[in-house]
C-alpha cells in the first residue's frame, strides 16, 4: 500500500475507535483533538495527514521541529518532548502549545523568552503520574509548589496537564493513572488562580488512547497508530 492509503486507513480506524470511546464515556467526538506525532516522519507523509484534516502536529525535539517548520504551512505545532532550557529560545515563537513543562527552571526560561517576544505562551505541566524513574515529569507531590508560584510567570498561561503513561501489555492497566490525572486536572480547574485556565488534558498514545479518552483526555498524541512503526 502507498503512504496515502496507509495513513488514510489508519486514521479512519483511530477516528472510529475515538467515536466508540466517546459513546462509552458519554462524550462528544468533537471534544477530542488528535495531535499527529511526527518524530522521524518525512514531510510527504505529514502533508498527507494534513490533507486528511489533521492540523496539529507534535514534535519531541527542537531541531526536528525547526527543520520542518517552514516546510509545512497553516498547521499548529505542539512541543511534546523533554525540552531543554537552552532550546526554548529556538521554538518559543513557533509552537501553539508546550505539553512537557516539568520544572520551575523551565517555567522561568519559557517566561523570559516569551517576555522578549511579547507573547503569552500556553503550557501544560507534565506529570510523572506512575513515578517511573525512566520518565520525565513532575511528581504529583511537587505540583502544589508549582501552582503556588505560577502567578509569578506573567508570560505563561497554564492550560492543563500532560502525562506519558507506562507502556503496558494491556491498555486497561493505565486506567488508574489516567483517572488520577483527571482528578488532578479537575482539582486545579476548581482553583481561582492567575495564569491558570485549565482546558487540556493531554494523555493517551497509540497503545492506550481509548482508555485515556474514557477517563477524560481531550488531546491524544498518536504517531505509530497513524504512520506505522518507525525506522530509527
Amino acid at each position: 500500500m502507498k503512504n496515502k492509503e496507509i495513513i488514510y486507513k489508519n486514521l479512519n480506524i483511530i477516528k472510529d475507535n475515538i467515536e466508540k470511546s466517546c459513546i462509552k464515556a458519554n462524550r462528544k467526538i468533537d471534544e477530542i483533538q488528535i495531535v499527529g506525532v511526527t518524530k522521524t516522519i518525512d514531510i510527504e507523509r505529514i502533508n498527507i495527514l494534513k490533507n486528511l484534516g489533521i492540523n496539529n502536529f507534535g514534535e519531541n525535539k527542537a531541531q526536528e521541529l525547526l527543520e520542518k517548520y517552514d516546510k509545512i504551512n497553516n498547521v499548529s505545532w505542539h512541543f511534546i518532548g523533554n525540552l531543554q532550557t537552552n532550546k526554548v529560545k529556538y521554538i518559543i515563537d513557533k509552537v501553539e502549545l508546550i505539553h512537557s513543562v516539568n520544572s520551575i527552571k523551565l517555567l522561568e526560561e519559557i517566561n523570559k523568552r516569551a517576555f522578549y517576544i511579547n507573547k503569552t505562551i500556553p503550557i501544560l505541566l507534565e506529570i510523572n503520574i506512575a513515578k517511573e524513574i525512566s520518565k520525565c515529569g513532575l511528581l504529583e507531590e511537587n505540583l502544589p509548589n508549582i501552582l503556588e508560584n505560577i502567578h509569578e510567570f506573567k508570560n505563561i498561561q497554564l492550560n492543563g496537564l500532560m502525562c506519558v503513561a507506562p507502556f503496558v501489555e494491556k491498555p486497561e492497566q493505565n486506567r488508574k493513572y489516567f483517572r488520577k490525572m483527571r482528578n488532578l486536572f479537575v482539582d486545579i480547574q476548581g482553583k481561582n488562580k492567575d495564569n491558570i485556565n485549565m482546558k487540556y488534558l493531554s494523555m493517551g498514545m497509540t497503545n492506550d488512547y481509548n482508555i485515556a479518552i474514557e477517563e477524560g483526555a481531550n488531546i491524544v498524541r498518536i504517531g505509530t497508530g497513524i504512520f506505522g512503526e518507525r525506522n530509527y
